[in-house]
């Protein structure tokens, strides 16, 4: 089948769409919880300028070798009581910047040492130790009570998914809690890449960093966000301008596709992809951030653009695949608590 005519045949599937509801209901950018990118919740900081790269970033620097010391078993088969003091271990590991802060994330499984990168992401970072060290003002759901007390103590990693990521942070621990506020983005659009991919190849095939499974997929994610720019609000303006949208989708790139999905990027951090052991905001859509996060058991590339990435697991990756490989129910709770003990800010 012809490239061209395969993309028309899109299209006009997608028109019927427009038959007896209301275009605009149809697609809600806000919503982010179904298909290739579950990572949803419910429910200042001073910018460093960098130069923006025309190339993906992935900041490949030989890394830094730190020694610290924590109060932490690292791993534990038993729960611990998070009133209770362990050994003090000295941990080797590596990071990226000595500048840049460690946190200890404490479990009933054990702990994770991570690395910040207020460069990156500061508003991110600056939330996280803030939320965490009890330093932020933030409102309880259940009261809606201001409280300056840490956030993170005491919750749960109320999702997993294995071999893809774990998810905590909810002030409920059921995953539709939030701080009673949210924070922008923080994410560069050109240091991943995106500006650089093509919706679509030659072949009308779409890339694959899009996670395009089926048709509803591509209606839903690339056509009608594109109808929505182009000012097309019936099947009979769409059949007017099908050369107009054959042409702009063979045009448009990655980046291109997740602004028309209310994305919104900056050039004043360079940002990177989403590997294995980042920690990176879960939202509910752009511009949704609060408390909630994720930590990556997998690399997941699909999740670029998508998602501030802040940080890294620099030391207890054998506790974040043993998180990881709880078992869960058949919405990926935990069918045994995960319980975050505290998450504190390390010495430097």
């Amino acid at each position: 089948m012809n490239p061209s005519f395969r993309l028309i045949i899109f299209c006009f599937l997608a028109a019927l769409l427009f038959t007896g509801t209301g275009f605009a209901a149809e697609f809600e950018p806000a919503q982010d919880t179904t298909g290739a990118d579950p990572l949803a919740t419910s429910g200042s900081a001073s910018t460093r300028v960098l130069e923006a790269e025309d190339n993906a970033t992935f900041f490949n620097s030989q890394p830094l070798s730190s020694t610290v010391n924590i109060n932490a078993t690292i791993p534990i088969t038993e729960p611990l009581d998070s009133s209770a003091t362990s050994p003090t271990l000295s941990i080797n590991f590596s990071r990226e910047d000595f500048d840049n802060p460690l946190v200890e994330i404490r479990t009933n499984l054990g702990s994770m040492i991570l690395e910040l990168f207020p460069d990156e992401a500061p508003l991110a970072v600056s939330n996280f130790i803030g939320l965490a060290e009890g330093t932020k003002t933030w409102i309880v759901p259940e009261s809606g009570q201001q409280v300056r007390r840490p956030l993170y103590d005491g919750t749960v990693f109320h999702r997993m998914i294995e071999g893809f990521m774990i998810q905590g942070g909810s002030p409920t621990g059921l995953g539709d809690g939030t701080p009673g506020f949210q924070f922008r983005d923080e994410i560069n659009a050109r240091s991943l890449g995106l500006d650089k991919m093509e919706v679509i190849n030659d072949s009308g095939v779409p890339h694959p960093i899009l996670a395009i499974n089926d048709q509803n997929d591509f209606q839903q994610n690339i056509l009608i966000p594109l109808y929505r720019e182009l000012d097309i609000n019936s099947q009979e303006e769409l059949e007017l301008n099908i050369d107009l949208v054959d042409r702009r989708l063979r045009n448009m790139t990655v980046k291109e596709s997740f602004e028309n999905l209310g994305y919104q990027y900056t050039e004043r951090v360079i940002s990177r992809m989403p590997v294995t052991g980042i920690i990176a905001m879960a939202n509910s859509g752009p511009n949704t951030n609060g408390s909630q996060f994720f930590i990556n058991l997998v690399d997941t590339d699909w999740l670029a653009g998508k998602h501030t990435v802040f940080g890294k697991v620099r030391a207890g990756l054998e506790v974040l695949d043993a998180i990881g490989a709880v078992a869960v129910d058949n919405e990926g709770r935990p069918l045994q608590d995960v319980e975050i003990l505290s998450i504190r800010q390390l010495p430097l």
